[in-house]
């Protein structure tokens, strides 16, 4: 699958049958289905992401693999932090801040240790990679 829109989409799809787990370079890993409002389209938009856990808070990384640019959804949630989670077959509203040094060195350390290929990501830019925690919305 070449078209990032079908991956993503495939993987969507395998998320959601198996209450939350998918196979291939994910398996093993905790993903999350990251709900935003596009930006400029402002049609909802749907991204597995890897995640990490900090205390309450999630944590989701904007690497968009070492790209010199930031992914879209990134935007989406600056333009509106109000976002929808699915984790597991759970899904609920949470509220996205984009981390700040040192939390934001501390945080995305945390989740190299859980995931190495994203300090890999981190020397293939130049820009600094955004980290966003989300707080579930009681």
């Amino acid at each position: 699958m070449n078209n990032p829109n079908n991956w993503n989409q495939a993987n969507i799809a395998e998320f959601r049958a198996n209450s939350g787990k998918i196979g291939g370079r994910f398996a093993g890993r905790t993903l999350l289905l990251l709900h935003t409002v596009g930006a400029k389209s402002g049609k909802e938009r749907i991204n597995p992401l890897a995640y990490a856990a900090d205390g309450d808070r999630l944590v989701i990384i904007a690497s968009k693999g070492g790209a010199p640019t930031n992914p879209d959804w990134y935007y989406n949630i600056l333009a509106h932090p109000l976002v929808t989670l699915e984790v597991g077959t759970e899904q609920f509203q949470a509220q996205a801040a984009i981390a700040s040094e040192p939390e934001r060195t501390r945080l995305f350390n945390q989740m190299v240790e859980m995931a190495p290929g994203f300090a890999e990501y981190q020397q293939k830019t130049t820009r600094v990679i955004p980290v966003i925690t989300l707080t579930r919305i009681k």
